[in-house]
């Protein structure tokens, strides 16, 4: 079996974008009005009264700054709070396909590739915006490419489960040149309505091109994929096609994002430090070897935990850089993002880390070589 390489990304963020600022102001107004109309019920204990939203902390909760967004206007409605989607024909694109096709083509562009060279599609992401047909087999058509074309979503980490797919594929001769995409549309899952949730996420697309070593010499080499999962309900999206069947009451928030912060930040750390650690060990490598960790952007105080228990030493901000600030959390597209933008300093030889984890939990990780033509 022939070696495989990432030879392109690419990265498209929508033209919208919100900041901590805006977004308190919006959600406050809603927070004072759902206090004042429902005073009775809060007294009586039958309601949560909700806590008003502060710049403060976002910031301390999560690193966050800034994020994209499909729609800002509906967003930052105090009445609506969601997005504002115009319904697309079945014989328009979809918005996951525009987005798609806006960061595979530069990625394709970067790795020298025609869409015609493609002949395997992988659309990966948190939340797809139908069940069929697949809008990885929307992406292929649009793009003219050949082969075949699928969806999966194991959440945050779907981009590494999904480059290993790809990479298993063109190591098995099943594929020559395969993409995968994460056009994660973020917005339309976010529980705007609740302090704790509203500020997360953002939206964001990205690609990457893997390819043999034996059609391409430059990018970075894959030495190795790791996958994990371990069930748990700590986030959890319910959101589904059951819903409209389902007897009995609930909170509609309930069916969009949440999770327990506290214990997923309590698990999830050592479990992603252990697999990274575990799979350079495998790959006879040590933690002094890594010149990169391309981590997933959830949170600031879980990749600076991470990337510490890894390194044995807190990082150096270009060791594991952080693009929470700008992107918030893009679910799969996070890790991504960080590789698109934080690799070109890297020498020939160098070695780094792409991990995600998330919701499953899912774990996945990508050791990468960068190549020395």
């Amino acid at each position: 079996m022939s070696g495989t390489i990432i030879t392109g990304t690419g990265l498209y963020t929508p033209e919208d974008s919100i900041t901590n600022a805006e977004l308190v102001e919006s959600l406050a107004v809603a927070v004072e009005r759902f206090n004042r109309d429902n005073a009775d019920a809060i007294a009586a204990g039958r309601l949560e009264e909700r806590d008003l939203p502060t710049e403060r902390f976002i910031l301390k909760a999560s690193g966050i700054e800034h994020r994209y967004v499909v729609d800002k206007r509906g967003v930052l409605d105090p009445e609506r709070l969601r997005p504002r989607l115009p319904l697309r024909g079945e014989d328009e694109l979809s918005i996951q396909c525009e987005m798609a096709l806006a960061a595979v083509r530069p990625a394709l562009e970067e790795a020298g590739r025609r869409p015609q060279d493609v002949d395997a599609v992988l659309v990966a992401c948190s939340n797809l915006q139908r069940a069929y047909p697949a809008v990885a087999i929307e992406v292929q058509n649009a793009l003219g490419a050949s082969g075949w074309a699928y969806d999966l979503n194991v959440a945050c980490s779907s981009a590494t489960f999904g480059i290993q797919a790809a990479v298993d594929a063109v190591r098995n001769g099943n594929a020559r040149c395969a993409v995968v995409v994460n056009p994660e549309i973020t917005s339309g899952h976010t529980n705007f309505v609740l302090r704790d949730y509203h500020f997360i996420f953002g939206d964001a697309c990205t690609a990457v091109v893997v390819e043999s070593t034996e059609r391409a010499e430059r990018g970075f080499e894959v030495l190795g994929t790791r996958l994990q999962t371990k069930f748990s309900n700590n986030i959890r999206n319910d959101f589904g096609f059951l819903n409209s069947s389902e007897d009995g009451e609930r909170d509609p928030h309930e069916l969009l994002f949440r999770q327990n912060g506290r214990r997923v930040f309590r698990e999830v750390c050592p479990m992603v430090a252990d697999h990274i650690l575990e799979h350079l060990t495998e790959r006879d490598l040590q933690p002094a070897d890594l010149k990169r960790l391309w981590l997933h952007q959830a949170n600031l105080s879980m990749n600076q935990l991470i990337s510490k228990t890894v390194l044995g030493r807190m990082p150096e901000p270009h060791e594991a850089p952080v693009i929470l600030h700008r992107y918030a959390n893009t679910s799969s597209a996070g890790s991504v993002i960080a590789f698109h933008e934080h690799r070109a300093d890297l020498a020939a030889g160098d070695l780094g880390v792409l991990c995600s984890f998330g919701a499953g939990y899912s774990i996945g990780s990508v050791i990468l070589r960068k190549s020395g033509a």
